[in-house]
């Protein structure tokens, strides 16, 4: 190991990368004037509590902050390298991190994959909010079948949530990962929620999965044309 491999996965350099990244996303968050749809969104998560919270990867920077004090969360991380510094991050903006990833066009398989489920599961049933990318892994905005297998063996529903800011930075990369920048406009919106009966069989989940899809990709359009306006939406497909 090349001692730059060995100085990135240590512990305090990866510690250092994630107090960092929280506290600049923190700094992107109270410097963002923010417009949140629909109205009285919180009244409803209450009445359905503990729930899914599913989004986009690469758009889920500041979904943290969505959190009020007295919410309890868990996110799902992955078990890469680059998920340690995740994990670090959101464990200082005060939510749990379960760890694992899988194949989630199928479910939860491999890399500690049915474990997360598991503990996916015992967290909701706990009490917990549970959030994650809904993407099947490096297949932007194709939603997997995991996150509908958790809700039906759950009995929780799914929030499809979507949060962008005018002021970003897009990569041109699988995930279209949009990086906030701080003092601009913002929106959060969430789309209604996605039940999944727990007797679902393969063409409910499905159906589910459709329904997760398109109502990700509603709340990710409505919430670009809030934050850019639409002269500047107009030009984005």
């Amino acid at each position: 190991m090349s001692w730059v491999k060995h100085v990135v996965g240590s512990r305090p350099f990866q510690k250092t990368v994630g107090v960092v990244a929280a506290e600049y996303l923190r700094l992107v968050w109270t410097t963002t004037r923010l417009v949140i749809e629909p109205e009285g969104i919180y009244e409803r998560f209450d009445r359905d509590a503990p729930v899914i919270i599913a989004m986009w990867h690469g758009q889920h920077f500041l979904a943290p902050f969505i959190r009020r004090a007295h919410d309890r969360g868990k996110v799902l991380v992955s078990r890469h390298r680059d998920g340690e510094i995740n994990a670090l991050a959101v464990e200082r903006l005060g939510i749990g991190a379960i760890r694992g990833s899988g194949n989630h066009g199928g479910g939860f398989v491999g890399k500690g994959g049915v474990s997360a489920f598991k503990e996916m599961l015992s967290a909701l049933e706990e009490g917990y909010n549970v959030a994650l990318t809904a993407d099947i892994p490096k297949i932007a905005r194709v939603a997997g079948l995991g996150v509908v297998k958790l809700a039906s063996a759950s009995g929780r529903p799914i929030y499809p949530i979507a949060i962008a800011t005018r002021r970003r930075l897009e990569l041109n990369n699988w995930d279209r990962t949009a990086i906030n920048l701080p003092f601009g406009r913002g929106a959060g919106v969430a789309s209604e929620p996605v039940r999944v009966p727990a007797d679902a069989d393969a063409a409910a989940l499905e159906s589910a999965r459709r329904r997760l899809e398109t109502s990700l990709n509603a709340a990710t359009a409505r919430a670009y044309v809030l934050a850019d306006g639409p002269p500047e939406h107009a030009s984005r497909g």
